[in-house]
């Protein structure tokens, strides 16, 4: 019998299965958001997990992570959050919601930052709602719904408040960790850091968890190599070479959001060209602007 997968040995089992499909679902796919194993969002993981298994005591430990925008922070929660997924139990009337995700607003103020929560939880809100009844419905289903964990994406936006409203944020983080007693995980670029380290009981119960940008080195050759075995190509794609990192590296900044653009684009290119592989060709063919380029571009325009 005629092995359909001869030939594609380079890839995972998944990504085989996906490579023999038409170009137009190989494109969809290869669009699509894929979680790539790395060390440092490996030990990302890890810390949360260990934080939502830590017993619940008087002071819980908190975590910043931290990096430069675009460079894997979000997805890192996202993979957290779905790890964890939302259940039910016999006869429970609702659900229990183990890891609560929110996003701090752009325009920050102790109300819409309690009515993000409520809305992340499906709660009903009332616009007439004062602070104080705001608070008490989060804390009520938070308790709920058994929150182990809560996670603030874009925290850094706490500086676009006023200096009061930044005073008052930074107490409720306070008093929500006191309060439910569960960890709080702050996540935003370095902006984060300023703002936590602007209050010194925060600063010391918060301990920084960085993403660097990417360099050179061993560990981006495994992130690049990881790529080639899951982008459904039909040839390998000899991108983790010394020579390649420091061009993918030059060419996007050394976030991984924008690796990842590249990479994409390249593999869109290497599909509609026939040259089924990541190569310098693909590379240079693809539509793919670096940050520099669109800000050059901007700044002509």
């Amino acid at each position: 019998m005629k092995n359909r997968f001869a030939g594609l040995e380079h890839l995972t089992e998944g990504s085989q299965k996906i490579a023999v499909l038409s170009n137009r679902e190989r494109i969809q796919s290869i669009c699509s958001d894929r979680w790539i194993a790395y060390t440092r969002a490996q030990e990302a993981i890890e810390r949360l997990d260990g934080l939502l298994k830590w017993p619940r005591k008087q002071r819980m430990p908190n975590v910043l992570l931290i990096g430069p925008t675009n460079n894997g922070k979000t997805m890192i929660i996202e993979k957290f959050r779905k790890d964890h997924t939302i259940t039910t139990r016999k006869g429970c009337d609702h659900e229990l919601i183990s890891v609560v995700v929110v996003q701090m607003p752009c325009e920050p103020s102790v109300a819409r930052f309690y009515a993000m929560i409520l809305a992340g939880l499906g709660a009903p809100i009332s616009p007439r709602m004062r602070i104080v009844d705001l608070e008490q419905l989060a804390l009520k289903i938070l308790r709920t719904v058994q929150a182990q964990i809560l996670i603030i994406d874009e925290v850094h936006n706490i500086l676009a408040g006023a200096l009061h409203v930044r005073r008052a944020l930074l107490n409720l983080l306070r008093f929500l960790g006191n309060e439910l007693r569960i960890p709080i995980v702050g996540v935003g670029t370095r902006e984060a850091y300023l703002a936590i380290s602007t209050d010194d009981q925060l600063e010391n119960r918060f301990e920084p968890l960085t993403l660097p940008r990417w360099e050179e080195g061993e560990e981006l050759l495994a992130l690049l190599e990881s790529f080639s075995t899951v982008l459904p190509l039909k040839q390998p794609s000899a991108i983790a070479t010394n020579e390649m990192s420091k061009y993918i590296l030059e060419r996007t900044g050394g976030t991984i959001g924008e690796i990842t653009r590249l990479l994409t684009a390249a593999a869109i290119e290497a599909v509609n060209t026939g040259e089924e592989c990541i190569n310098q060709r693909t590379l240079k063919l693809a539509k793919y602007q670096s940050p520099r380029e669109r800000r050059r571009d901007f700044e002509r325009s």
